[in-house]
């Protein structure tokens, strides 16, 4: 996993333990809750920030 400002489907595998259908399924959805919110996001990968806000309820670099 990178530091980088968008995570790919691996390495929500990794984070989350999950299969590489659930973690595509998890950006798609992810994005689409974004999409709602007026925000523009990049297919098949997901906004690091955002991802820490649902899963962790605040920013890594917070804690």
């Amino acid at each position: 996993m990178n530091d980088s400002r968008f995570m790919k489907a691996a390495d929500i595998q990794e984070i989350l333990g999950v299969s590489d259908s659930m973690a595509y399924k998890i950006i798609r959805q992810l994005n689409d809750e974004m999409i709602a919110k007026g925000y523009h996001t990049v297919r098949g990968r997901i906004s690091r920030k955002y991802f820490e806000e649902v899963f962790y309820g605040s920013s890594a670099k917070e804690d």
